[in-house]
């Protein structure tokens, strides 16, 4: 999170071009979004067991686990040409190189576009702190179910969006680190995550490794936003920046159990 902020920085000040960054979490680790209450959604007790990570993301949205996952992130100034001012119209160009990605492994995926209003009014009011229990606008969907949910922030003239592409999908991990009501909410949750969601490699008779959507998912922003990627190696300078941000902030009880 250090470093996707870094990046929104030095892009912001004309130090870097657009971003785009595929990673992956060591340990596996939580991200909840900047405005989740902790205390009141997920359960430390169970994060600390299972010997995750924790974090509060910069971005909107809900709880992600990041383990069986590749996670992506853009970082591009809003006044790049032909970008859409608004957030939904911003997240359907950046997230035309997903739809590709998942068309490269093989995948019939398209946008999804809440078409009723109860549907609507869930993205305005979600009925619980788990990112993968329904897709939002032009989010990425296999077979009627979510198979990738990303988040998104416009600081200092940049948009940062970043997200969770799934590969394999544990989903009592999942529910072990959220609480629920009671039990019978926790067990409502449990049929409705594999209604809800999927994973790239339950849809594919081979399974994908991160490496393999890590060169679909290049070839796909490549494709979709007409640009070619290129290496960058950060610094030792740059690296230092990350690391003092990560110490003042991600790192930062204040930050990641703020009410």
């Amino acid at each position: 999170m250090a470093l996707d902020e870094a990046l929104l920085n030095w892009h912001s000040q004309g130090l870097i071009p657009p971003v785009i960054r595929f990673y992956g979490w060591q340990p596996a680790a939580l991200s909840i979004g900047y405005f989740q209450k902790v205390e009141k959604e997920i359960d430390m007790e169970a994060v600390k067991r299972l010997g995750l990570g924790f974090v509060r993301r910069p971005t909107g949205g809900r709880g992600v686990l990041h383990e069986h996952e590749l996670t992506y992130s853009i970082i591009v100034s809003e006044a790049y040409p032909d970008m859409p001012e608004t957030v939904t119209e911003a997240y359907r160009v950046l997230s035309e190189g997903l739809l590709k990605g998942f068309q490269n492994l093989g995948l019939e995926a398209y946008f999804s576009v809440p078409d009723t209003e109860d549907k609507r009014a869930d993205l305005k009011k979600p009925k619980s702190a788990v990112c993968f229990d329904a897709p939002s606008w032009y989010e990425m969907v296999v077979e009627g179910k979510k198979v990738a949910g990303s988040a998104q922030t416009r600081q200092k003239g940049v948009i940062l969006q970043h997200g969770a592409i799934l590969i394999d999908l544990d989903a009592e991990k999942l529910l072990s680190v959220f609480k629920f009501q009671n039990e019978e909410a926790k067990e409502r949750m449990r049929v409705k995550i594999p209604e809800k969601a999927v994973a790239i490699n339950s849809l594919r008779a081979k399974p994908a490794t991160a490496e393999e959507c890590v060169v679909a998912f290049k070839a796909g922003f490549e494709q979709a936003l007409s640009i070619e990627l290129e290496p960058y190696v950060l610094t030792e300078q740059q690296l230092a920046e990350v690391k003092a941000l990560e110490q003042k902030k991600y790192a930062n009880s204040e930050w990641n159990f703020r009410a």
